[in-house]
């Protein structure tokens, strides 16, 4: 196996191995905290764009298997682990997680210091990086000076779908007829209403609302996603127009376009939430449940309309994690109650959409 650097903008670098194929890979470095769940990480659409740390040290053990996939391929452009595990146990393994990456053709190092990789974004925030087995630290720290902003790209526009298409039980025979807007969905979260009976079709991003409306759904999820929301003033426009007129349920990236157009900014986290163990107040109901989180931007709710409130927040940093309508059906949610393989405290959230369908449609069919 060869060498391979992690060259970091600010000039770090960390040495260690090759855990994919050769090659070089560029991305906003960030880390996530989670023990488990790797794979479902790394086939996460909300990790485009990005070179993913993993901080639990040993990666791999339970090896691979593509029943758990979150979309069809690997999202985030590269891997930092600490040491990448050679001999997985479990049932369900077939292959070893560097196995996978060579096949999934993705550029990956391991044997590097993810606590002071860690360490050093929480200090001085995320920052572009790039692995690499071919150059010296010098001419790679060159190439990630040259490189665009993380922030000034639409990643949304690389990973929502093509086409429309349905989810498993066809329109008409759910109890309830929802459309999807994919700014980069979990397959976790057609699951998760799938369970509770309902039909979902998925469109592009950048659906126009006379569209969705036009297949008299019952309620409009928003789906998670990377990158900024603030270069998503189309989706936002679009989204504004169907807040009213049918219930909308937003997810992470969802959330901070529902905010945005009812009125709310949306900043930049210095290094994000990231991990499976983030305290979670719901102000509705006063419960606090453990919640998984993916992001790197927060709603300001300065601006919010007056008939829009804060329903949520997170009780490490009081940052906003839901708002809600006193006047329109909407509740959204910045962390993520489909989250698999866990915690899953938050799958009432889904039952919470599916009674605002029921109510706004006068009941069950």
């Amino acid at each position: 196996m060869s060498n391979a650097w992690l060259v970091l903008a600010d000039g770090t670098a960390y040495p260690g191995r090759a855990a994919g194929i050769e090659g070089h890979a560029d991305g906003e470095v960030v880390f996530n905290t989670s023990m488990t769940g790797y794979q479902e990480m790394l086939t996460d659409p909300s990790y485009a764009g990005q070179l993913l740390v993993l901080t639990y040290p040993l990666i791999g053990n339970y090896g691979i298997d593509e029943r758990v996939e979150e979309s069809a391929r690997i999202q985030p452009a590269g891997l930092i682990v600490r040491q990448a595990t050679a001999q997985p146990s479990h049932l369900r393994s077939h292959r070893t997680l560097r196995e996978y990456l060579e096949a999934r053709g993705v550029v990956a190092i391991d044997g590097v210091d993810t606590r002071a990789v860690t360490r050093r974004i929480r200090r001085h925030g995320v920052m572009l990086g790039t692995i690499t087995t071919h150059e010296t630290p010098e001419q790679a720290l060159a190439r990630v000076r040259d490189l665009p902003g993380y922030d000034d790209i639409n990643w949304v526009a690389s990973v929502t779908t093509q086409r429309v298409y349905d989810w498993s039980i066809p329109l008409g025979e759910g109890k309830y007829r929802v459309a999807l807007l994919d700014g980069g969905v979990k397959r976790n979260i057609m699951r998760m209403l799938e369970k509770r009976g309902c039909s979902i079709r998925v469109f592009p991003a950048d659906t126009p609302a006379d569209e969705i409306l036009a297949l008299h759904p019952d309620g409009v999820c928003l789906s998670p996603g990377p990158g900024d929301p603030r270069l998503l003033d189309g989706m936002v426009r679009e989204v504004g127009r169907l807040i009213g007129r049918v219930p909308v349920f937003g997810i992470c990236l969802g959330h901070q376009v529902a905010a945005r157009a009812l009125g709310a900014g949306t900043y930049k986290l210095p290094f994000g939430h990231r991990g499976g163990n983030h305290p979670v107040k719901d102000l509705i109901s006063g419960r606090v449940t453990i919640t998984a989180q993916n992001h790197g931007y927060a709603v300001d709710p300065d601006g919010l309309d007056s008939s829009a409130f804060v329903s949520h927040i997170n009780l490490n940093d009081g940052t906003v994690e839901g708002i809600a309508s006193r006047r329109d059906p909407l509740m959204t949610i910045q962390y993520h109650s489909e989250a698999c393989p866990g915690p899953l405290d938050n799958d009432y959230i889904f039952d919470r959409f599916v009674e605002l369908m029921a109510t706004a449609k006068g009941g069950v069919r």
